[in-house]
């Protein structure tokens, strides 16, 4: 297969670990706020420390441009906010069927790529897409008997339009420094965009959430994992945007539902229906279509 499937892969896993933990920590004493930042507050200096490694043994990318920049800033707000709402999502409904809403963001992404990086999709990469959509909303159908919430659905869609937008701006950001090799450009771009999350964060939290940044800086012993799971499953995906169009990036990485359904009944006893495991068989066939067409 080829090298961006892997690494795809890879992110995800280390995607639904990080959930998995956040999912704990805003249970566990923190605000939606805290839980999303303690992603930042160790991920950011990993990042840098690895960027300036990378340098130090000659790696060299081009001085960053305007569009770098904007890129940056672009993804790196809406990533945060898609994180916050996923987070509050947790909340309103179970594990496993609050993040299979964000994963509209898979068509969403497809057409974000087309307008503002001008990637197409192929006819069989939409139609391999379309499949894992339909398993994604068989997921996300409520239990029976269950009353319909609007504000779930909204959380999920939003976030997962959020999700495909900083997806397209990390591998416009990637783009924009070639012709660096691929693993340096996204590390570069990590850096700076990690960089801005935390610092963006922090402030919001200290003018929105008063002490909320000392529970987190007090709850390091948990937080902290949070931080580098997030931090190496993100260089997992700038790696593979600097590789691939992000639609098809993004497409696979439903793999991630896979490995999040898997938590939610070992981690959380949260019991799957035959419908979401039909949801499973439909998102697995997607990816495997998906590895064909790409090969």
């Amino acid at each position: 297969m080829a090298l961006w499937i892997w690494i795809t892969l890879v992110a995800a896993a280390l995607q639904t670990t990080r959930f998995v933990l956040q999912k704990k920590l805003a249970g566990g004493g923190l605000s939606t706020g805290g839980a999303t930042f303690s992603r930042f507050l160790f991920g950011a200096p990993i990042a840098v420390v690895t960027a300036l490694a990378l340098f130090a043994s000659g790696a060299q990318v081009p001085l960053p441009g305007v569009r770098f920049w904007g890129f940056v800033l672009a993804g790196g707000a809406a990533q945060v906010t898609a994180t916050f709402l996923t987070v509050a999502l947790f909340q309103l409904r179970n594990f496993a069927v609050g993040v299979a809403f964000t994963k509209t963001e898979t068509v969403q992404v497809a057409l974000f790529s087309a307008l503002i990086l001008g990637e197409a999709v192929s006819p069989g990469g939409w139609a391999a897409i379309a499949v894992g959509l339909l398993g994604v909303l068989l997921l996300s159908k409520p239990p029976k008997g269950a009353a319909f919430a609007l504000r779930p659905v909204v959380y999920g869609v939003i976030a997962g339009g959020l999700f495909g937008l900083s997806s397209i701006f990390f591998r416009g950001a990637t783009i924009e420094l070639m012709p660096a090799p691929f693993f340096t450009r996204a590390i570069a771009t990590l850096a700076c965009v990690t960089t801005a999350q935390a610092l963006g964060m922090a402030l919001y939290l200290r003018l929105r959430e008063p002490g909320e940044l000392t529970r987190v800086t007090r709850a390091w012993h948990r937080t902290i994992w949070v931080g580098v799971t997030g931090i190496v499953g993100s260089a997992g995906w700038f790696s593979a945007f600097a590789l691939q169009n992000a639609a098809y990036v993004r497409a696979f990485g439903q793999v991630e539902i896979v490995f999040t359904l898997t938590a939610s009944a070992l981690i959380f006893r949260e019991r799957l229906s035959a419908r979401e495991g039909a949801g499973i068989a439909l998102v697995v066939a997607s990816l495997i279509a998906l590895v064909l067409l790409r090969q």
